[in-house]
């Protein structure tokens, strides 16, 4: 009598749950996701130094870009002496978004043609800790092509009449540049929060979706 009793209860659950009535989540790894990215991360600060650089290349990456563009564009367009008061002001535009993001401030200053040794690659750094909230980053800046020489090369590189407007209109403008040499170096300032909510979005673990 009882198991006859248990087993008209089970045909009950069974007809009262069928598959086609059963109600499943749809975003089940969206939530994952969420559950994840909310987790308390420890953050050491060798992962800020790490973040840090990260960070750094990102925007100044973004900014080298940007004025390899804007300068390009500007002297297919028109003279030397219109692509030299534009070109950095392009670049630091391009980054605003990503510093904001990021927490951070983006500058760069020049260096005298001729006293830095010319780089085949892009890889030095400077990261530091200077204080318990504020952390640095500094790259060179350099000649990454022939199209730079135009307006930074030495005098044989710039055209005469480009080279007459600039000695007029920019004295200030250094020339006697090289393909591979620094002529500057890019500084990022950032805040400790933004970096290590930088660091945080870079390591999460994002599950992939599937159909």
């Amino acid at each position: 009598m009882r198991l006859r009793m248990w087993g008209g209860v089970g045909m009950l659950l069974l007809s009262a749950c069928r598959p086609d009535q059963v109600e499943h989540l749809s975003n089940t790894k969206e939530l994952a996701v969420e559950a994840e990215n909310h987790q308390v991360k420890r953050i050491l600060p060798a992962d800020l130094l790490r973040a840090t650089r990260w960070a750094g290349d990102s925007l100044t990456r973004t900014a080298d870009r940007a004025l390899r563009q804007q300068v390009a564009a500007l002297l297919q367009a028109g003279p030397v002496a219109q692509a030299l008061p534009a070109g950095h002001g392009a670049a630091f535009a391009a980054t605003d978004s990503v510093a904001r993001v990021l927490q951070g401030t983006l500058s760069h200053t020049r260096r005298t043609p001729g006293t830095s040794p010319s780089q085949a690659a892009d890889t030095s750094r400077t990261v530091k800790r200077t204080s318990g909230e504020v952390l640095t980053y500094e790259r060179a800046l350099l000649v990454t092509d022939a199209a730079c020489l135009r307006c930074h090369g030495t005098e044989t590189d710039v055209a005469p009449t480009d080279l007459a407007l600039i000695r007029q209109r920019y004295p200030r403008v250094p020339l006697g540049y090289r393909v591979g040499e620094a002529m500057g170096t890019w500084s990022a300032q950032f805040t400790r929060q933004g970096i290590a909510e930088f660091y945080t979005m870079k390591t999460r673990k994002i599950f992939k979706r599937r159909f």
